[in-house]
């Protein structure tokens, strides 16, 4: 199914409470077109848990579950479970979860989830910090960026945690990378995603926050598209944590995609250069990987 066939699915309501230019609602409502209505989500605490709404002012005409910040991964797999037994074969379990609930606090059910190779997919909207209790820090903010939990006028001075090499050590059956800026390549991979069964899936989808990385809400989508197009957040597929695919190769410079935030605004030629270096190297990284299973 490509975009132009899932236009008319919407599976979602107008008149959120998401922010203006919330890169967390394109992925959404992206992703409900591609999995449809027979879906059950499981919500941790996260931007999506508020964006949802309280019943009956409920924002998505799917069932939905909330659940506890960590675990996530343990109410899916009981989820899964009880649909089981009775019969249900046909509803897929999908958690959808930010990057403090996937790569901090929630990360331990969630290995615990793939080790066991519960079936269900779990997404994880990324937008780099802790975005709903205020822009604090997260192991998925990136080397240079600034949050409410860094001090003032420093920065994180760690690499981001790479999820998708994390969880491809437990040899998941599918794990991919999206972007809300390629909605064709997000919905291909959502699709792939459901047609699996009996497995764990992965989708690492990049949502960018306007709030937390101090940009005009107008310019969501093209520094979705940046972060792509400069290899920082490259679009690849891993299949049982060894057959590795990249679906675009950028040729830009990290200096286009900082220079219009302003949670980078304090970096120097300096920064900006030891970046582009780091994302060299792991793009080369990635390319090896791909190269070994060939």
């Amino acid at each position: 199914m490509n975009f132009s066939e899932t236009e008319d699915i919407e599976l979602m309501h107008p008149g959120h409470v998401g922010c203006p230019g919330c890169g967390a609602v394109i992925a959404m409502r992206l992703a409900l077109k591609a999995m449809g209505e027979k879906i059950v989500l499981v919500i941790p605490a996260c931007c999506w848990a508020v964006v949802s709404g309280p019943h009956p002012q409920f924002a998505l005409k799917v069932p939905l579950l909330h659940t506890a910040f960590e675990t996530s991964g343990a109410a899916a797999s009981g989820l899964r479970a009880a649909l089981d037994m009775k019969g249900d074969t046909e509803t897929t379990v999908v958690v959808w979860a930010g990057d403090g609930g996937t790569f901090d606090i929630g990360f331990q059910s969630l290995s615990g989830a793939v080790e066991r190779n519960e079936d269900f997919i779990y997404v994880c909207y990324d937008n780099e910090a802790y975005m709903n209790t205020g822009v604090q820090r997260s192991s998925s903010t990136p080397y240079g960026g600034q949050t409410t939990t860094t001090p003032e006028l420093q920065w994180k001075k760690t690499r981001k945690k790479n999820i998708v090499e994390s969880l491809s050590g437990h040899r998941i059956s599918y794990a991919a990378t999206a972007s809300i800026a390629f909605p064709e390549d997000l919905i291909q991979k959502f699709k792939k995603a459901m047609n699996l069964k009996g497995c764990t899936r992965f989708l690492h989808v990049f949502a960018s926050c306007p709030t937390g990385w101090r940009i005009p809400s107008e310019l969501s989508v093209k520094i979705a598209r940046l972060a792509v197009q400069t290899n920082i957040f490259p679009l690849y597929e891993v299949e049982d944590g060894i057959n590795y695919t990249i679906n675009y190769t950028g040729n830009k410079t990290v200096k286009e995609y900082l220079k219009l935030q302003g949670r980078f605004k304090q970096l120097s030629e300096k920064d900006t250069y030891e970046i582009q270096k780091m994302v060299d190297e792991d793009f080369l990284f990635l390319s090896q990987k791909v190269k070994l299973r060939r």
